[in-house]
């Protein structure tokens, strides 16, 4: 091996182990939650729980800790508080569409107003679940994009053997966030296979949601027009 050889390698794993200490980005869980709470604000207070002035100084100390951690290189205390900010999302949107429901039975809202909140639900739920399966998906980046890594929760089309996107293509933020608006229009993933139990859960609780808020709400406030 040539001297120009022995230096473009030392340099490629100089490059590797930078990228492995700094960590994958994490832009799009900061994005996420800043959609969420931009979303959540805009609820009237029949379908928040708390103040919506609460939800900012609880998503800026998040925004803290996920930077610390990241820039640190604590890659698992990081995904674990990933995963604690997106448990903590999703049970504000659910106790978002039983309120909603609630509002439905117990009182009588014009079907514009209806239909701007069931709108808002919907956008919220496919952000929220395409950050579920983000973080899921192989462990989350980290762990997916690992030399040899090869995920046990989704097979995406460029997956498989030939696919168009070779041997070496992995899913960013916008598969999944693809993957999470098929299921809330189609109810299904279409072209993605589903293949943990853990995912398989999380598409039920997301369809569910999503049927709710389309099937039944839309329904009603169009039976208001």
């Amino acid at each position: 091996m040539s001297l120009v050889d022995d230096n473009n390698l030392e340099t490629s794993k100089s490059q590797s182990a930078s990228v492995e200490k700094r960590g994958r980005p994490r832009w799009p869980l900061l994005a996420a939650l800043v959609v969420f709470g931009v979303l959540y604000g805009f609820l009237p207070d029949d379908l928040r729980i708390g103040p919506s002035l609460l939800i900012w100084p609880v998503m800026i100390l998040l925004v803290i800790a996920f930077y610390f951690t990241h820039r640190r290189g604590m890659h698992q205390i990081n995904h674990y508080l990933a995963l604690g900010a997106a448990a903590v999302v999703t049970l504000l949107l659910i106790s978002s569409v039983i309120l909603l429901i609630t509002l439905l039975i117990t009182k009588r809202e014009k079907a514009v107003t209806l239909l701007g909140n069931a709108a808002i639900i919907w956008v919220t739920n496919v952000i929220v679940f395409a950050t579920w399966y983000w973080l899921v998906d192989g462990g989350g980046p980290q762990m997916r994009h690992s030399d040899h890594h090869e995920t046990s929760d989704f097979l995406f089309p460029q997956m498989v053997a030939g696919g168009p996107g070779g041997a070496n293509w992995m899913p960013n933020f916008i598969d999944y966030l693809f993957l999470a608006f098929n299921t809330s229009t189609a109810f299904s993933p279409t072209d993605t296979a589903v293949l943990s139990r853990r995912c398989k859960l999380l598409m039920m609780v997301q369809a569910t949601m999503s049927l709710v808020v389309v099937g039944v709400l839309a329904a009603r406030a169009i039976n208001i027009l």
